[in-house]
């Protein structure tokens, strides 16, 4: 493992209520490196997808800093930040969110092309190749099971080579089989191609797949796990 490649400082966020003010996460800091995998867990409103948000760049924290690729986030703008995603980042999510209007290799190339990347094609091909998808290139959303449309959600996630993959659930639609065999790609994935995971999940065994693991509750950090 290398250079660090997230670093998050004494990250908090704060925001409004009829109460005053409701705090979402609390004086929270970590470092990944290039090749680390994080798991972040805890029950539902202990502050995993706002702590994931804020490690993204997709929202930005009432305190503290995140650096992602050697970029302070809070430094950029609205757009400048989603340059940042776009180069270094890929995102899986428990929903897909496959566009239904393209089938799966349209799916996987089209942030390759939005990028003008030149080999879109053949490198969403292979891609879905990898992920066992080779014979359901031509297929819609609609005609795929879930496990498959994840297979496709994660081929497109690693398309453009992220350095860092966000995965919020990613096994949360699945049953147990397809969910262990998503599970295995993932991880399979970070290891090949050096990408830093961090993945929230509810799933105790696939957080403890991770190098690293974090819980939280209430917005603050009561157990972190280290290799």
């Amino acid at each position: 493992m290398s250079a660090s490649i997230l670093d998050a400082r004494n990250l908090s966020k704060v925001v409004p209520s009829a109460e005053g003010e409701l705090i979402i996460l609390h004086d929270l800091s970590l470092n990944l490196g290039n090749g680390d995998s994080l798991a972040i867990v805890g029950s539902s409103g202990s502050g995993k997808s706002t702590l994931l948000g804020l490690l993204a760049g997709l929202d930005l924290p009432s305190a503290g800093e995140v650096h992602l690729a050697g970029r302070a986030l809070s430094t950029l703008d609205e757009d400048q930040r989603a340059r940042v995603r776009a180069e270094h980042v890929g995102f899986v999510f428990q929903s897909f969110q496959l566009l239904d209007n393209l089938n799966a290799l349209e799916n996987v190339m089209l942030p390759l092309e939005l990028e003008g990347h030149r080999e879109a094609r053949a490198r969403a091909r292979q891609l879905l190749d990898r992920v066992g998808l080779g014979q359901r290139l031509s297929h819609y959303p609609r005609q795929l099971s879930g496990g498959e449309q994840q297979r496709v959600a994660i081929a497109r996630a690693f398309a453009a080579e992220p350095d860092v993959l966000f995965a919020d659930e990613p096994t949360g639609n699945l049953d147990s089989h397809t969910g262990e065999r998503i599970s295995d790609l993932l991880f399979q994935l970070n290891q090949e191609r050096g990408t830093t995971l961090v993945l929230v999940t509810h799933d105790e065994r696939l957080a403890h797949r991770c190098r690293r693991l974090i819980r939280l509750e209430g917005g603050r950090l009561v157990e972190q796990v280290e290799p």
